[in-house]
């Protein structure tokens, strides 16, 4: 099992939204990590076969998708960010559409949706109107829908977005429970969703593939360059002007900031662990500005 993306471009006009982006995914977790705007879901909808790309190849198992689409599309499971339901639904009756439209026979059909909505939590309400469920029970049942022809790839674009903490945890643990022999790809800007789940990460920056590599090896590559600092309240404008503020609190003996910076920042900086959090920082410093 084998999904490679070969030097994909996408253009619209003069602007160039992806470039060149190469990768190959075995079984896993992954997780694409990047801010709003960075190219995640335009990949995403490529990889698909929704949006036709500028340049480039994606194959799956050696074979470009494009030879035989629909053979890709039966071991494909995808929920997009804008996921789309019919509110006036029952969970069960949304299942059973999909389950049609994916041309799944109708008395395994049924047998199949009973699974997924049990296992995603859901058996207790499948016969309650979609319009009813929670944000997170809408994307659990986003996430069952993706699910329901046992897909080979699993492709998950912003599964947590409004999500509270609480529910962003339960929808994890699923993810990493349907991921055992298939290719998961999760998209992401928040950083604890990737960082507790995923095998690899890939870190999209404005279109461009900027480093890929376990958390630890991504986070090694900051080391030394995340600092601690204890500043009066009258520089800390400044600093915040002048340097990557990953964290501030109140401390006894002024404001404690935790600043990203390849050089030392004030003569009383300390060098402390870098994380993940900084990394994304340390990446997307001026989309956290804006």
């Amino acid at each position: 099992m084998l999904l490679e993306i070969e030097n994909i471009s996408k253009k619209y006009d003069d602007t160039v939204v992806l470039h060149d982006i190469s990768f190959c995914l075995k079984p896993g977790v992954y997780g694409l990590l990047g801010s709003n705007g960075s190219g995640k879901t335009t990949l995403f909808r490529i990889i698909c076969g929704v949006l036709k790309q500028s340049a480039g190849t994606v194959k799956y198992n050696h074979d470009d998708i494009q030879t035989n689409p629909d053979a890709f599309r039966s071991v494909l499971g995808f929920l997009p960010q804008d996921f789309s339901y019919y509110p006036n639904f029952t969970g069960m009756k949304f299942m059973l559409y999909i389950a049609a439209l994916k041309g799944i026979n109708k008395n395994f059909a049924k047998k199949r949706c009973v699974e997924l909505l049990k296992l995603v939590g859901l058996d207790d309400v499948k016969n309650k109107k979609i319009k009813k469920y929670s944000g997170g029970m809408k994307q659990r049942l986003g996430i069952a829908q993706a699910m329901i022809n046992d897909p080979e790839i699993l492709i998950l674009d912003e599964p947590t977005v409004g999500l509270d903490p609480k529910e962003r945890v339960r929808f994890r643990n699923l993810i990493s429970s349907f991921s055992e022999n298939k290719i998961v790809i999760l998209s992401t800007h928040i950083v604890s969703d990737v960082e507790y789940i995923a095998d690899e990460i890939l870190v999209l920056n404005q279109g461009k593939l900027e480093n890929r590599g376990v958390s630890s090896e991504l986070v090694s590559t900051i080391q030394g360059y995340v600092w601690e600092v204890i500043v009066e309240p009258v520089k800390l404008d400044e600093m915040l002007a002048k340097y990557i503020i990953s964290n501030q609190k109140h401390g006894e003996k002024g404001i404690v900031l935790r600043i990203i910076s390849k050089e030392k920042p004030t003569d009383n900086a300390r060098h402390v662990q870098p994380t993940l959090e900084d990394l994304y920082l340390y990446y997307f410093r001026g989309e956290a500005e804006q």
